[in-house]
């Protein structure tokens, strides 16, 4: 039988709904890590079912660095003003911009990288693979070169900086969840003095 407490202890991990959480839990037979899997799929088909939703409301926020010589400016949009006033609304955005600024993320998503990147990189990457392996292993090897360098490049496959475990799209797409709106990282723009 699931208690109060397991889903309490899930609630204050994931910030989903205590619905939600009851239910993963049940689903998973009470295992705690199951029932952070069970609620991932469920943000991803829940972030993928409003994504045509419109984006009417939002904030621009900032981060700037104790040393005040690198900060970033975010605009994280969502649905309705009620989100966009909400303090955990503003948390979030707060902890991306902090991220970016720690990570300095060259591109939003992987789409934005250009092309002339890619083939430079793929270029570079090819020089390291054994010739004499198979094509299929070799592009296999290529491809999870090119996916890793990427990764730290694309702010929505970056490893979030306060929680190893989700990368920046599984953390917006948990506000999703959380909020039961659309959000969106719109843009953002990283200073930095050196």
């Amino acid at each position: 039988m699931i208690t109060t407490n397991q889903i309490k202890e899930l609630r204050d991990a994931t910030g989903v709904s205590v619905m939600q959480c009851k239910k993963a839990l049940e689903e998973a037979d009470g295992d705690f890590e199951k029932a952070k899997i069970i609620l991932r799929k469920i943000s991803k088909q829940s972030t993928d079912k409003k994504s045509t939703r419109t984006l009417g409301s939002g904030i621009v926020t900032s981060y700037i660095h104790s040393n005040d010589s690198v900060g970033t400016m975010i605009e994280l949009l969502c649905e309705t003003d009620f989100v966009a006033h909400n303090k955990d609304f503003q948390t979030l955005a707060r902890d991306i911009a902090m991220h970016i600024t720690a990570l300095a993320p060259t591109y939003l998503k992987i789409e934005d990288v250009k092309k002339e990147e890619k083939n430079k990189a793929e270029e570079l990457f090819k020089k390291d693979i054994d010739l004499k392996k198979p094509k299929e292993i070799r592009d296999k090897i290529l491809e999870g070169k090119l996916s890793s360098y990427f990764k730290e490049k694309v702010l929505l496959e970056q490893t979030f900086i306060k929680n190893p475990e989700l990368t920046i799209r599984n953390l917006v797409e948990q506000a999703n969840q959380k909020f039961g709106e659309r959000i969106k990282i719109s843009k953002f723009v990283r200073f930095s003095i050196n």
